[in-house]
């Protein structure tokens, strides 16, 4: 297949409607990687952008809310979500377009959805791991308690996968050994949300 019909056929599968990570598989966790999540999880900080040069911040920013701007039409709602999706990936260590281009496959960006077999909000978190690595308190469909549960659990699959992103992407939403949903989410991932630095802002904050 060509690369453009392969585009195509991304596209149709991504406007077709969310695909819901409700066959995610609750697993005994060892008791280190349990108390580790749940540390994770636990550790509250107000979301902040998480660049070494404060310009180059801004630029993503800008450049990202420009993007989502037909999802999300309201800029601060937009801008309250990009920070704490940049913060909350990065301190799980994962490239946070790559996060964006999980959500944009997993709810469109609806901070609300609800899967069929009630995976919660904009990263789809299964509520069993509430029980498993947070507290009764945590609500799923807070912004940053989502954000914060998602990034933490495809830290853990990545982990457990050994750095493999698809079969990490795979177990997230519980179709391990199936092609088509990391397709979708790196698919997404590259052709919506990659972005780097110009290289002026590169120069800026090698000095």
């Amino acid at each position: 297949m060509s690369r453009r019909l392969c585009g195509l056929a991304l596209l149709s599968l991504l406007l077709a409607g969310p695909v819901w990570a409700g066959a995610q598989r609750e697993e005994q966790l060892a008791a280190n990687v349990a108390t580790a999540m749940s540390r994770s999880i636990a550790d509250v900080n107000a979301p902040r952008l998480v660049f070494d040069n404060p310009q180059e911040g801004q630029q993503w920013l800008r450049e990202m809310s420009q993007r989502l701007e037909k999802r999300i039409p309201d800029a601060w709602m937009r801008e309250r979500l990009l920070t704490a999706v940049h913060y909350e990936a990065m301190r799980a260590g994962l490239d946070p377009q790559l996060v964006l281009g999980l959500i944009q496959v997993e709810s469109g960006f609806k901070k609300y959805a609800l899967s069929p077999v009630g995976a919660r909000g904009l990263m789809q978190v299964m509520p069993f791991w509430v029980s498993s690595i947070g507290t009764a308190q945590h609500n799923l469909f807070d912004l940053t308690t989502n954000l914060r549960y998602g990034c933490t659990i495809l830290r853990h699959y990545l982990d457990l996968e050994r750095g493999n992103l698809y079969r990490a992407l795979g177990r997230y939403n519980g179709s391990l050994g199936r092609p088509e949903y990391p397709n979708l989410v790196v698919g997404a991932w590259r052709s919506h949300w990659q972005w780097s630095a110009p290289s002026s802002l590169q120069q800026t904050a090698g000095h």
